[in-house]
Protein backbone atom coordinates (compact mmCIF):
# COMPACT_ATOMS: atom_id res chain seq x y z
CA UNK A 1 0.00 0.00 0.00
CA UNK A 2 1.23 3.41 -0.54
CA UNK A 3 2.34 5.62 2.03
CA UNK A 4 0.81 8.37 3.17
CA UNK A 5 3.87 10.20 3.68
CA UNK A 6 4.42 11.85 0.38
CA UNK A 7 6.28 15.56 -0.36
CA UNK A 8 2.81 17.31 -2.36
CA UNK A 9 3.51 18.79 -5.69
CA UNK A 10 4.75 22.45 -4.68
CA UNK A 11 3.74 23.41 -8.33
CA UNK A 12 -0.02 25.26 -7.38
CA UNK A 13 0.02 28.79 -8.07
CA UNK A 14 -3.28 29.48 -6.04
CA UNK A 15 -2.94 31.71 -3.57
CA UNK A 16 -6.11 31.04 -1.71
CA UNK A 17 -6.25 27.17 -0.93
CA UNK A 18 -10.40 27.32 -0.03
CA UNK A 19 -11.16 24.06 0.82
CA UNK A 20 -14.65 22.94 -0.21
CA UNK A 21 -16.41 19.19 1.21
CA UNK A 22 -16.26 17.01 -1.65
CA UNK A 23 -19.57 16.13 -2.30
CA UNK A 24 -20.66 19.61 -2.86
CA UNK A 25 -18.66 20.09 -6.12
CA UNK A 26 -21.98 18.96 -7.56
CA UNK A 27 -23.43 22.01 -6.71
CA UNK A 28 -19.70 24.59 -6.74
CA UNK A 29 -18.46 23.72 -10.41
CA UNK A 30 -21.50 21.56 -12.09
CA UNK A 31 -20.85 18.17 -13.83
CA UNK A 32 -16.94 18.85 -13.97
CA UNK A 33 -16.89 19.38 -10.29
CA UNK A 34 -19.13 16.14 -9.70
CA UNK A 35 -16.82 14.17 -12.31
CA UNK A 36 -13.95 15.21 -9.77
CA UNK A 37 -15.51 14.01 -6.68
CA UNK A 38 -16.18 10.96 -8.13
CA UNK A 39 -12.24 10.80 -9.19
CA UNK A 40 -11.16 11.75 -5.91
CA UNK A 41 -13.23 9.00 -4.25
CA UNK A 42 -12.19 6.33 -6.56
CA UNK A 43 -9.06 7.29 -5.83
CA UNK A 44 -8.96 7.13 -2.35
CA UNK A 45 -10.66 3.99 -2.26
CA UNK A 46 -7.80 2.77 -4.57
CA UNK A 47 -5.67 4.04 -2.38
CA UNK A 48 -6.79 2.32 0.79
CA UNK A 49 -7.05 -1.08 -0.73
CA UNK A 50 -3.54 -0.77 -1.66
CA UNK A 51 -4.50 -1.59 -5.02
CA UNK A 52 -3.11 1.72 -6.79
CA UNK A 53 0.11 3.96 -7.61
CA UNK A 54 -2.10 6.88 -6.08
CA UNK A 55 -1.56 9.99 -7.02
CA UNK A 56 -3.43 11.31 -3.77
CA UNK A 57 -1.95 11.89 0.01
CA UNK A 58 -4.59 12.22 2.60
CA UNK A 59 -3.79 14.41 5.84
CA UNK A 60 -5.78 15.12 8.93
CA UNK A 61 -7.98 18.61 9.07
CA UNK A 62 -7.28 20.20 12.69
CA UNK A 63 -10.01 22.79 14.32
CA UNK A 64 -6.95 24.91 15.44
CA UNK A 65 -7.57 28.82 15.80
CA UNK A 66 -6.66 31.13 15.00
CA UNK A 67 -4.70 30.44 11.34
CA UNK A 68 -1.25 31.28 11.36
CA UNK A 69 1.33 32.84 8.86
CA UNK A 70 4.81 32.75 9.56
CA UNK A 71 8.17 33.02 8.05
CA UNK A 72 10.52 35.43 6.03
CA UNK A 73 9.44 38.19 3.87
CA UNK A 74 11.55 38.41 0.94
CA UNK A 75 11.44 42.15 0.61
CA UNK A 76 13.59 42.78 3.99
CA UNK A 77 14.54 39.16 5.03
CA UNK A 78 12.75 40.10 8.33
CA UNK A 79 11.03 37.57 9.84
CA UNK A 80 6.74 38.03 10.52
CA UNK A 81 4.11 36.77 11.97
CA UNK A 82 0.31 37.61 10.79
CA UNK A 83 -3.19 36.54 10.10
CA UNK A 84 -5.46 37.00 7.03
CA UNK A 85 -4.30 39.45 4.63
CA UNK A 86 -0.53 39.19 4.82
CA UNK A 87 -0.44 38.50 0.80
CA UNK A 88 -2.49 41.82 0.42
CA UNK A 89 -0.41 44.68 -1.42
CA UNK A 90 -0.71 46.50 2.35
CA UNK A 91 -0.33 43.66 4.38
CA UNK A 92 -0.55 43.56 8.42
CA UNK A 93 2.75 41.95 8.82
CA UNK A 94 4.19 41.77 12.08
CA UNK A 95 7.76 42.12 11.98
CA UNK A 96 8.42 43.93 15.87
CA UNK A 97 5.98 44.13 18.92
CA UNK A 98 5.13 47.22 18.78
CA UNK A 99 3.43 46.22 15.48
CA UNK A 100 0.99 44.04 16.69
CA UNK A 101 -0.50 47.50 18.28
CA UNK A 102 -0.09 49.44 15.90
CA UNK A 103 -2.30 47.24 13.23
CA UNK A 104 -4.96 47.44 15.69
CA UNK A 105 -4.39 43.83 17.29
CA UNK A 106 -6.19 43.60 20.60
CA UNK A 107 -7.08 40.95 23.06
CA UNK A 108 -6.98 37.46 22.94
CA UNK A 109 -5.57 37.37 19.56
CA UNK A 110 -2.69 40.00 20.10
CA UNK A 111 -1.74 37.90 22.84
CA UNK A 112 -1.26 34.77 20.59
CA UNK A 113 0.50 36.84 18.21
CA UNK A 114 2.45 38.15 20.80
CA UNK A 115 3.35 34.43 21.77
CA UNK A 116 3.87 33.18 17.78
CA UNK A 117 6.13 36.59 17.16
CA UNK A 118 8.27 35.69 20.15
CA UNK A 119 8.51 31.99 19.78
CA UNK A 120 8.23 30.72 16.00
CA UNK A 121 11.53 32.46 14.70
CA UNK A 122 13.34 30.27 17.08
CA UNK A 123 12.08 27.41 14.18
CA UNK A 124 14.06 28.70 11.52
CA UNK A 125 11.64 28.42 8.68
CA UNK A 126 12.79 28.96 5.39
CA UNK A 127 9.68 30.68 2.87
CA UNK A 128 6.35 31.08 4.11
CA UNK A 129 4.14 28.70 6.30
CA UNK A 130 0.28 28.65 7.42
CA UNK A 131 -0.67 26.81 10.15
CA UNK A 132 -3.36 26.57 12.78
CA UNK A 133 -2.87 27.83 16.07
CA UNK A 134 -3.42 24.66 18.52
CA UNK A 135 -2.74 26.21 22.26
CA UNK A 136 -0.91 28.98 24.07
CA UNK A 137 -0.11 28.14 27.36
CA UNK A 138 -2.49 29.62 29.15
CA UNK A 139 -5.33 28.12 27.03
CA UNK A 140 -4.05 24.51 28.97
CA UNK A 141 -6.24 22.63 31.69
CA UNK A 142 -6.88 19.71 33.31
CA UNK A 143 -9.68 17.78 33.74
CA UNK A 144 -10.91 13.85 34.52
CA UNK A 145 -13.63 12.16 32.00
CA UNK A 146 -14.70 9.22 32.78
CA UNK A 147 -12.26 8.78 35.59
CA UNK A 148 -9.56 9.18 33.33
CA UNK A 149 -6.96 12.80 33.43
CA UNK A 150 -6.13 14.92 30.64
CA UNK A 151 -4.73 18.00 29.98
CA UNK A 152 -6.82 19.61 27.38
CA UNK A 153 -7.15 22.63 25.05
CA UNK A 154 -10.30 23.73 22.99
CA UNK A 155 -9.03 26.29 19.96
CA UNK A 156 -12.55 26.46 18.30
CA UNK A 157 -15.39 23.51 18.60
CA UNK A 158 -13.34 20.25 19.35
CA UNK A 159 -11.55 19.66 22.52
CA UNK A 160 -7.84 17.91 22.27
CA UNK A 161 -7.19 15.93 24.95
CA UNK A 162 -4.25 14.23 25.81
CA UNK A 163 -3.14 11.65 28.83
CA UNK A 164 -1.79 13.42 32.08
CA UNK A 165 1.47 12.18 32.55
CA UNK A 166 2.33 10.83 28.82
CA UNK A 167 5.43 11.68 26.91
CA UNK A 168 3.40 14.37 24.74
CA UNK A 169 1.78 15.65 27.53
CA UNK A 170 5.43 16.61 29.10
CA UNK A 171 5.92 18.25 25.70
CA UNK A 172 2.72 20.20 25.42
CA UNK A 173 3.19 21.38 29.11
CA UNK A 174 6.63 22.51 28.92
CA UNK A 175 5.36 24.39 25.19
CA UNK A 176 4.64 28.18 25.05
CA UNK A 177 2.36 27.62 22.04
CA UNK A 178 1.53 24.91 19.89
CA UNK A 179 0.94 24.81 15.71
CA UNK A 180 -0.03 22.50 12.86
CA UNK A 181 1.43 23.53 9.83
CA UNK A 182 -0.58 22.95 6.47
CA UNK A 183 0.07 24.76 3.78
CA UNK A 184 3.50 26.00 2.00
CA UNK A 185 3.89 29.41 0.52
CA UNK A 186 7.25 30.04 -1.91
CA UNK A 187 8.03 33.03 -4.35
CA UNK A 188 10.29 36.07 -4.66
CA UNK A 189 7.71 38.40 -3.12
CA UNK A 190 4.42 38.00 -0.82
CA UNK A 191 1.84 39.28 -3.18
CA UNK A 192 3.47 36.80 -5.97
CA UNK A 193 3.58 33.87 -3.56
CA UNK A 194 2.35 30.24 -4.79
CA UNK A 195 0.49 27.81 -2.67
CA UNK A 196 0.55 24.51 -1.99
CA UNK A 197 -1.15 21.89 0.23
CA UNK A 198 1.10 20.47 2.98
CA UNK A 199 4.36 21.62 5.03
CA UNK A 200 7.31 19.58 5.79
CA UNK A 201 8.45 20.47 9.08
CA UNK A 202 11.65 18.11 8.98
CA UNK A 203 13.89 20.63 8.93
CA UNK A 204 12.71 23.41 11.36
CA UNK A 205 14.57 23.72 14.08
CA UNK A 206 13.48 21.88 17.77
CA UNK A 207 13.01 24.07 20.63
CA UNK A 208 10.91 22.76 24.11
CA UNK A 209 8.92 26.03 24.20
CA UNK A 210 7.09 24.95 20.43
CA UNK A 211 5.32 22.17 20.21
CA UNK A 212 4.43 22.14 16.22
CA UNK A 213 3.67 19.19 13.83
CA UNK A 214 2.58 18.37 10.08
CA UNK A 215 -0.95 17.19 9.25
CA UNK A 216 0.21 13.64 7.67
CA UNK A 217 -2.11 11.45 8.10
CA UNK A 218 -0.67 8.82 10.67
CA UNK A 219 -0.64 5.21 9.55
CA UNK A 220 1.34 2.90 11.55
CA UNK A 221 -1.53 0.39 12.70
CA UNK A 222 -2.10 -0.77 9.11
CA UNK A 223 -5.80 -0.88 10.09
CA UNK A 224 -7.13 1.55 7.85
CA UNK A 225 -6.18 -1.34 5.00
CA UNK A 226 -9.62 -1.58 3.26
CA UNK A 227 -11.50 -4.76 3.00
CA UNK A 228 -12.86 -6.54 0.06
CA UNK A 229 -15.84 -6.22 1.57
CA UNK A 230 -15.53 -2.32 2.76
CA UNK A 231 -14.16 -1.96 -0.75
CA UNK A 232 -17.68 -3.26 -2.23
CA UNK A 233 -19.17 -0.94 -0.46
CA UNK A 234 -17.81 2.07 -1.87
CA UNK A 235 -17.76 0.80 -5.71
CA UNK A 236 -21.41 0.00 -4.70
CA UNK A 237 -21.93 3.93 -3.88
CA UNK A 238 -19.65 5.13 -6.49
CA UNK A 239 -21.60 3.37 -9.11
CA UNK A 240 -24.68 4.83 -7.36
CA UNK A 241 -23.43 8.27 -7.95
CA UNK A 242 -22.43 7.06 -11.58
CA UNK A 243 -25.82 6.23 -12.41
CA UNK A 244 -27.30 9.45 -10.86
CA UNK A 245 -24.62 11.47 -12.73
CA UNK A 246 -25.93 10.06 -15.81
CA UNK A 247 -29.29 11.54 -15.10
CA UNK A 248 -27.61 14.69 -14.91
CA UNK A 249 -28.33 16.90 -18.03
CA UNK A 250 -25.72 19.44 -18.08
CA UNK A 251 -26.92 22.47 -19.87
CA UNK A 252 -30.13 22.45 -16.91
CA UNK A 253 -27.64 21.92 -14.32
CA UNK A 254 -25.47 25.10 -15.58
CA UNK A 255 -28.85 27.33 -15.96
CA UNK A 256 -29.91 26.51 -12.00
CA UNK A 257 -25.92 26.79 -10.70
CA UNK A 258 -25.78 30.25 -12.65
CA UNK A 259 -29.06 31.24 -10.92
CA UNK A 260 -27.51 30.15 -7.69
CA UNK A 261 -24.37 32.00 -8.39
CA UNK A 262 -25.88 35.38 -9.05
CA UNK A 263 -28.19 35.35 -6.22
CA UNK A 264 -27.35 38.89 -4.08
CA UNK A 265 -25.93 37.85 -0.69
CA UNK A 266 -29.01 39.29 0.84
CA UNK A 267 -31.00 36.30 -0.80
CA UNK A 268 -28.05 33.46 -0.48
CA UNK A 269 -29.61 31.77 2.45
CA UNK A 270 -32.10 30.64 0.16
CA UNK A 271 -29.28 28.93 -2.01
CA UNK A 272 -29.47 25.57 -2.38
CA UNK A 273 -25.95 24.69 -0.18
CA UNK A 274 -28.08 26.73 3.22
CA UNK A 275 -30.64 24.34 2.33
CA UNK A 276 -28.39 21.54 2.60
CA UNK A 277 -26.54 23.01 5.78
CA UNK A 278 -30.11 23.48 7.17
CA UNK A 279 -30.30 19.82 7.62
CA UNK A 280 -26.55 19.66 9.01
CA UNK A 281 -27.80 22.23 11.49
CA UNK A 282 -30.76 20.38 12.68
CA UNK A 283 -28.53 17.51 12.59
CA UNK A 284 -30.66 15.65 10.07
CA UNK A 285 -29.76 13.25 8.07
CA UNK A 286 -31.16 13.30 3.92
CA UNK A 287 -32.59 9.93 3.23
CA UNK A 288 -34.52 10.89 0.08
CA UNK A 289 -33.13 13.19 -1.65
CA UNK A 290 -36.52 12.94 -4.03
CA UNK A 291 -38.23 14.36 -1.20
CA UNK A 292 -35.87 16.40 -0.20
CA UNK A 293 -35.46 18.52 -3.30
CA UNK A 294 -39.56 18.82 -3.50
CA UNK A 295 -39.48 20.93 -0.58
CA UNK A 296 -36.51 23.43 -1.75
CA UNK A 297 -39.62 25.53 -3.28
CA UNK A 298 -41.25 25.64 0.21
CA UNK A 299 -37.85 26.40 1.43
CA UNK A 300 -36.86 29.40 -0.81
CA UNK A 301 -40.87 30.50 -0.45
CA UNK A 302 -40.77 30.28 3.20
CA UNK A 303 -36.87 32.49 3.41
CA UNK A 304 -38.90 35.14 1.34
CA UNK A 305 -41.43 35.32 3.53
CA UNK A 306 -39.49 35.86 6.99
CA UNK A 307 -36.82 36.83 6.18
CA UNK A 308 -36.85 38.99 3.43
CA UNK A 309 -40.08 40.64 2.54
CA UNK A 310 -40.08 41.72 6.26
CA UNK A 311 -37.28 44.02 5.58
CA UNK A 312 -38.94 45.56 2.68
CA UNK A 313 -40.10 49.20 4.37
CA UNK A 314 -42.62 50.30 2.00
CA UNK A 315 -45.89 48.72 0.29
CA UNK A 316 -44.46 48.83 -2.82
CA UNK A 317 -40.99 47.17 -1.87
CA UNK A 318 -42.85 44.56 -0.03
CA UNK A 319 -44.42 43.51 -3.14
CA UNK A 320 -41.02 44.11 -5.49
CA UNK A 321 -39.69 41.42 -3.18
CA UNK A 322 -43.03 39.20 -3.15
CA UNK A 323 -42.15 39.16 -6.85
CA UNK A 324 -39.33 38.39 -6.97
CA UNK A 325 -39.68 34.81 -4.33
CA UNK A 326 -42.50 34.13 -6.51
CA UNK A 327 -40.08 33.97 -9.50
CA UNK A 328 -37.64 32.32 -7.66
CA UNK A 329 -39.49 29.50 -6.72
CA UNK A 330 -40.95 29.37 -10.41
CA UNK A 331 -37.49 28.68 -11.36
CA UNK A 332 -36.94 26.03 -8.86
CA UNK A 333 -39.74 24.03 -9.44
CA UNK A 334 -38.74 24.29 -13.84
CA UNK A 335 -35.11 22.76 -12.45
CA UNK A 336 -36.77 19.82 -10.40
CA UNK A 337 -35.69 17.37 -12.21
CA UNK A 338 -32.06 19.07 -12.35
CA UNK A 339 -32.25 19.68 -8.62
CA UNK A 340 -33.40 15.66 -8.23
CA UNK A 341 -30.87 14.09 -9.99
CA UNK A 342 -27.77 15.68 -8.55
CA UNK A 343 -29.18 16.07 -4.95
CA UNK A 344 -29.47 12.02 -5.55
CA UNK A 345 -25.80 12.36 -6.40
CA UNK A 346 -24.67 14.68 -3.54
CA UNK A 347 -26.45 11.81 -1.51
CA UNK A 348 -24.61 8.73 -3.00
CA UNK A 349 -20.86 10.81 -2.92
CA UNK A 350 -21.83 11.42 1.21
CA UNK A 351 -22.36 7.43 1.16
CA UNK A 352 -18.77 7.21 0.18
CA UNK A 353 -17.24 9.58 1.72
CA UNK A 354 -18.70 8.15 4.78
CA UNK A 355 -17.47 4.97 4.35
CA UNK A 356 -13.44 6.44 4.08
CA UNK A 357 -13.92 8.37 6.65
CA UNK A 358 -15.41 5.79 9.23
CA UNK A 359 -12.07 3.44 7.92
CA UNK A 360 -9.87 7.09 8.04
CA UNK A 361 -10.98 7.10 11.71
CA UNK A 362 -9.69 3.66 12.81
CA UNK A 363 -6.13 5.10 12.15
CA UNK A 364 -3.62 6.64 14.94
CA UNK A 365 -4.25 9.62 15.44
CA UNK A 366 -2.06 13.42 16.23
CA UNK A 367 -4.16 13.84 19.81
CA UNK A 368 -5.20 10.77 21.46
CA UNK A 369 -9.45 11.98 22.67
CA UNK A 370 -10.79 14.03 20.98
CA UNK A 371 -14.29 16.03 23.01
CA UNK A 372 -16.90 17.85 21.98
CA UNK A 373 -18.35 20.27 25.52
CA UNK A 374 -21.91 19.69 26.13
CA UNK A 375 -24.65 20.97 29.04
CA UNK A 376 -23.73 17.55 30.56
CA UNK A 377 -20.32 17.16 30.03
CA UNK A 378 -18.10 15.84 27.35
CA UNK A 379 -18.94 13.73 24.06
CA UNK A 380 -16.28 12.05 22.06
CA UNK A 381 -16.19 12.64 18.46
CA UNK A 382 -13.67 12.07 16.05
CA UNK A 383 -11.02 14.59 14.15
CA UNK A 384 -12.40 17.29 12.36
CA UNK A 385 -11.73 15.56 8.90
CA UNK A 386 -9.24 14.75 6.28
CA UNK A 387 -8.43 16.60 3.31
CA UNK A 388 -7.37 14.81 -0.34
CA UNK A 389 -5.43 16.12 -2.11
CA UNK A 390 -4.51 15.42 -5.66
CA UNK A 391 -0.36 15.76 -5.69
CA UNK A 392 -0.22 16.52 -9.48
CA UNK A 393 -2.66 19.14 -10.04
CA UNK A 394 -2.55 20.37 -6.39
CA UNK A 395 -6.04 20.27 -5.77
CA UNK A 396 -8.01 19.10 -2.99
CA UNK A 397 -11.15 18.47 -1.36
CA UNK A 398 -12.14 18.43 2.32
CA UNK A 399 -13.75 15.24 3.87
CA UNK A 400 -16.29 15.92 6.33
CA UNK A 401 -18.35 14.14 8.56
CA UNK A 402 -20.43 16.91 8.53
CA UNK A 403 -23.38 15.56 10.87
CA UNK A 404 -21.05 15.00 13.80
CA UNK A 405 -18.03 18.10 13.13
CA UNK A 406 -20.35 20.39 11.22
CA UNK A 407 -23.35 19.81 13.28
CA UNK A 408 -20.75 20.61 16.45
CA UNK A 409 -19.51 23.67 14.78
CA UNK A 410 -22.67 24.73 14.42
CA UNK A 411 -24.28 24.12 17.59
CA UNK A 412 -21.88 23.01 19.79
CA UNK A 413 -20.02 24.91 22.93
CA UNK A 414 -17.22 26.89 21.60
CA UNK A 415 -14.26 27.85 22.97
CA UNK A 416 -15.25 31.29 24.08
CA UNK A 417 -18.36 30.00 25.11
CA UNK A 418 -17.29 28.22 27.75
Amino acid sequence: MKSFRQYINEASTIKNLHMEHIEDEVFNNGVDGARESITFLQSIREMLSGNAQSKLDITVKFDGAPAVFVGTDPADGKFFVGTKGVFNKNAKLVKSMDDIEKLGYKGGLANKLKIAFEELQSLGIDGVLQGDMMFTSEDLSSVAVDGKQYTIFQPNTIVYAVPTGSALDDKIKTAQIGIVFHTTYTGDSLENMGASFGADVSGLKKTPRVWYSDVNYEDYSGSVSMTKSETAGITKALSNAGKSFRKVVTGHLDAFLEHQNSLPSSVIGASIKTYNNSKIRAGEKVTNPTSHAVSYPKYVENYYETKIIPKAKSVAGKDKKTKEGKEFVKKVKGWMPVIKASLELHNHLVDAKMMIINKLDKGVKKFPSTFVRTDSGYKVVNDEGYVAIDTIKGDAVKLVDRLEFSYNNFNGIKNWDK
